[in-house]
């Protein structure tokens, strides 16, 4: 038997992992909680119902936390308390000393980070396995996103997204730790680089497998950071996550913005009242929790695709899915299955051994592949005309094409109160000369998968748009609200694209009142990607003017 010593047992996610373990044979498990009372009291009922010895403990891990654990003598130390947001590495430093393997459930990015440069000597030396982060991100997330890209020639785009069931519990470590970066800039890997975003903004509505609709928003993990260099993803990485319950979701975004506008700082004195109020906010949700990867990019025929894994956990299990790497790591340890170190169990542990663990619960996950059909303009304009294109414009709209593209932009804005406004309205970018640009194109969403989301970045300010065929087969592009039918047209010297007709919320405007465009797509000299789009309006004439070169993201340029 190993002796399993097991942190905050009596809490949400310890108390299930609690009842896992104690029905896996070769476990001889110790439940501690600072409560002797509640430890002893929950060993008792899964004694009663486990197969393996289980015995209850006090422990506070801030007094004397080496001495208590040596009196208990572990095999192997898990720590399932929380947050890790304000923990450092006293438990698995304890652990190694003591000659016990350590594994936790964080997904702190900070404790994350120096997780292995911290304790991956230490372990080395003692023969000892350190893991962190098993959990649902990033063991879990990394193990999905790993799987469903073997073999693959390029990886574009990851998108994971949990939304938990709003009836489960949750208990006051978890709401503390996303109060804490709610509203503060977070690591996201966007345009093929990590940059910085706000986390629980307004975020977008997505589909979940089993769910429907669900509105989720970024989150802080450290899946940005590992995955993004680690597996060379060209685009972006998007880790979001949704509350069921619609208030409880707005009102974390609200939370989010007043700390982002200064109003707020500290949220931490809200924990217990939000803890009450889920109380009520809860009755209204469901018991069913999902959880979702999607990649897109090159596949190892060289095909673009799209791949999806997804997780339905229903009848209150979804609280379960956080504790089954955990589960999987020490399934893996008890059989000598992991080589000694510490680092992140992402990097230890795959997609089998972790689903394997699911089996006595209502979970269960599925795939799917896609392959991406013609693309856009492709179905727009039809092959003959795109053929007929320049290579670089074709090489832009191509199905395999790459994300990012990058150059130099020269923008010209109109005069006049009402033109600042409208261009602070689309997000139009500031006047001048020479700036840096980057154009992201998003091939697909979750509602069709024929569209194109392009992302425009002049020098840090960003205007999005939706390009997508309608019912008609003519070709529309979005921005919010707003919507233009263009009347593309392709020949050897590029592509054009005029403005045929406008709508708002779907309902068609006066065309007296349309804006026009001017906007082209044609090739250089160096053979370079060049735009040039003018845009004006009605009785104010010039909206704003910008005009460009762009090559794909590492292609040389002898321009400088």
């Amino acid at each position: 038997m190993k002796r399993v010593v097991l942190i905050g047992a009596t809490g949400v996610f310890g108390r299930r992992l609690a009842r896992h373990l104690a029905r896996m044979d070769g476990v001889d498990l110790v439940l501690t909680s600072r409560s002797a009372d509640k430890a002893q009291a929950l060993a008792q009922e899964l004694a009663a119902e486990g197969r393996v010895p289980v015995s209850g403990a006090g422990l506070d891990r801030d007094k004397e936390l080496v001495a208590s654990l040596a009196v208990l003598r572990p095999w192997l130390v898990i720590d399932a308390s929380g947050p890790f947001q304000q923990q450092g590495y006293e438990v698995p430093t304890a652990a190694l000393l003591l000659g016990a393997h350590a594994v936790d459930l964080a997904d702190a990015r900070g404790y994350l980070a120096d997780y292995g440069p911290q304790l991956d000597e230490l372990a080395r030396q003692r023969g000892l396995v350190a893991l962190a982060g098993a959990s649902s991100t990033p063991a879990l997330s990394a193990a999905a996103t790993r799987d469903l890209s073997e073999g693959w020639e390029r990886l574009d785009s990851i998108d994971i997204a949990i939304t938990p069931g709003g009836r489960s519990e949750v208990g006051p470590s978890v709401i503390a730790a996303i109060l804490s970066y709610a509203g503060r800039p977070v690591p996201i890997w966007r345009e093929g680089e990590l940059q910085a975003a706000p986390a629980w903004g307004t975020g977008m509505v997505i589909d979940m497998p089993g769910l429907g609709p669900r509105r989720v928003a970024t989150v802080e993990t450290a899946d940005s950071e590992m995955l993004g260099p680690r597996l060379a993803v060209r685009s972006r990485i998007s880790f979001s996550a949704g509350l069921e319950a619609g208030i409880e979701q707005w009102g974390l975004a609200l939370l989010a913005w007043l700390r982002r506008l200064g109003w707020v700082d500290e949220l931490a004195p809200l924990v217990p009242y939000l803890v009450k109020a889920r109380r009520i906010t809860r009755l209204w949700t469901s018991d069913r929790g999902g959880m979702r990867v999607a990649i897109s990019g090159i596949d190892a025929k060289g095909r673009p695709r799209r791949a999806y894994w997804s997780l339905l956990a229903e009848n209150d299990d979804g609280p379960q899915v956080p504790t089954l790497a955990a589960a999987a790591a020490v399934r893996a340890l008890l059989e000598d299955g992991i080589a000694p170190g510490a680092r992140s169990a992402a990097e230890a542990l795959d997609l089998a051994a972790i689903e394997a663990e699911m089996t006595p619960y209502a979970i269960s996950t599925s795939r799917d592949e896609r392959s991406v059909g013609p693309a856009l303009f492709e179905t727009v304009l039809g092959a003959q005309a795109v053929a007929m294109m320049p290579a670089a414009i074709r090489a832009f709209h191509a199905a395999e094409a790459e994300p990012i593209w990058q150059g130099r932009a020269e923008v010209t804005r109109g005069n006049g109160a009402v033109i600042a406004l409208l261009c602070r309205l689309f997000g139009l970018p500031d006047t001048g000369a020479e700036r840096p640009v980057t154009v992201s194109v998003t091939r697909g969403d979750s509602v069709d998968e024929t569209c194109e989301i392009w992302t425009r970045n002049f020098a840090g300010q960003r205007f999005h748009s939706r390009l997508s065929v309608d019912r008609s087969g003519e070709l529309r592009e979005a921005f919010g609200p707003f919507s233009f039918t263009l009347a593309a047209e392709g020949n050897r010297e590029g592509l054009l694209l005029p403005i045929a007709a406008w709508r708002v919320f779907g309902l068609p405007l006066p065309r007296f009142f349309m804006p026009s465009a001017q906007a082209r797509e044609t090739v250089d000299a160096d053979g370079r990607f060049r735009f040039d789009v003018r845009l004006s309006l009605p009785f104010f004439g010039l909206l704003a003017h910008y005009r460009g070169w762009l090559k794909p993201r590492g292609s040389s340029d002898g321009s400088g």
